[in-house]
């Protein structure tokens, strides 16, 4: 009979417990609540960030917004966005929830529709502007449910031009 020395025994379940540790770490830190656009962005919201443009300096961005629910129950963001070194610019989003995890609508800048799905703590939103840039961002909601993380990024091409890196904030 072959004696297996009890620490080569206990390693196996030494690192099954470390493993289950960390997957736990990592879910604890991943979003739990569904984020509800509507929900988080009715009233008054900002943002601030900065945009990198390639071959540019970064800028700072700053964003207000003020959300209501429409009579045919869209979302209606009205936006106000300040680029460091740019003209202000205004633009309206509408939003409509289509399925349990689906919204479409429009967007003032946008060519086309706006499609914006929710996985988890996560808002996916995606667009084309009147320019054919390639618009997608990843909207993550914070613990506590008053802040978000926005992460944008800017296509054309297939090549990235651009990112935000963006904090949301519920006023």
């Amino acid at each position: 009979m072959i004696t297996v020395p009890r620490a080569r025994r206990i390693a196996p379940f030494i690192v099954l417990a470390a493993l289950a540790l960390a997957a736990g770490a990592d879910a604890a830190s991943a979003p739990g609540a569904a984020f509800d656009p509507v929900a988080f962005f009715s009233g008054r919201t900002t943002g601030e960030g900065r945009l990198k443009k390639v071959f540019s300096a970064s800028q700072a961005t700053h964003v207000v917004s003020v959300g209501k629910v429409a009579a045919d129950g869209a979302l209606v963001l009205d936006q106000t966005v300040r680029i460091e070194g740019d003209p202000l610019r205004q633009r309206e989003w509408r939003l409509r929830k289509v399925s349990p995890a689906r919204y479409e609508g429009t967007l003032s800048d946008a060519e086309g529709p706006v499609v914006a799905t929710v996985v988890r703590g996560v808002l996916h939103i995606a667009y084309t502007d009147t320019h054919g840039f390639a618009f997608r961002q990843q909207v993550t909601l914070q613990p506590g449910g008053q802040q978000a993380h926005n992460v944008m990024k800017v296509r054309r091409f297939g090549l990235t031009i651009a990112t935000v890196d963006e904090t949301i904030t519920r006023d």
